[in-house]
């Protein structure tokens, strides 16, 4: 079973230190920018974003828990923004750890934050996701989502 909590202040550095990480390689795979301005990037849009880190107002920051045995663990994160105008959610970032990965918790966790968000009144989940990243598509699209758009850049 899967369980969310409110991410802490103390658990905040370390969602910083992967989310920064993490979206800084997207940034320079899509964008084509260096590592170092890619990180730039990647610092500034969090902190401008997210300026009070997880009580930021209309942010939501989640530690995901397995509660499948007797051991709780924690095994990912999961941020989005609700619009309770629209009925609708908006995923900035879904992860579930590497060690992790594989053993069914992401599907795990997207149905059971469907059946949260039902239950609190919304209608739609949105997310935005790298186009290269089929391993994320896989699970959204077997999941429900469907595509909504298509970003795309060229290079002059």
């Amino acid at each position: 079973m899967i369980a969310f909590r409110s991410m802490t202040e103390k658990e905040y550095p370390d969602f910083l230190n992967y989310f920064i990480s993490d979206y800084a390689d997207e940034i320079q795979t899509n964008y084509r920018l260096s590592p170092a301005d890619s990180f730039e990037r990647a610092s500034k849009e969090i902190s401008d974003t997210l300026s009070q880190g997880p009580a930021t107002p209309g942010h939501v920051l989640l530690c995901l828990l397995d509660k499948r045995d007797q051991n709780v663990r924690h095994v990912g994160y999961l941020w989005y923004k609700p619009d309770t105008t629209l009925g609708s959610v908006f995923i900035y970032d879904f992860h579930i750890f590497n060690a992790c990965q594989g053993t069914g918790l992401g599907k795990q966790t997207l149905h059971a934050f469907e059946e949260h968000l039902r239950e609190k009144g919304f209608k739609e989940m949105r997310l935005r996701v790298a186009g290269d990243n089929a391993r994320a598509r896989h699970i959204y699209e077997s999941c429900g989502f469907q595509i909504t758009g298509i970003n795309m850049n060229k290079t002059l």
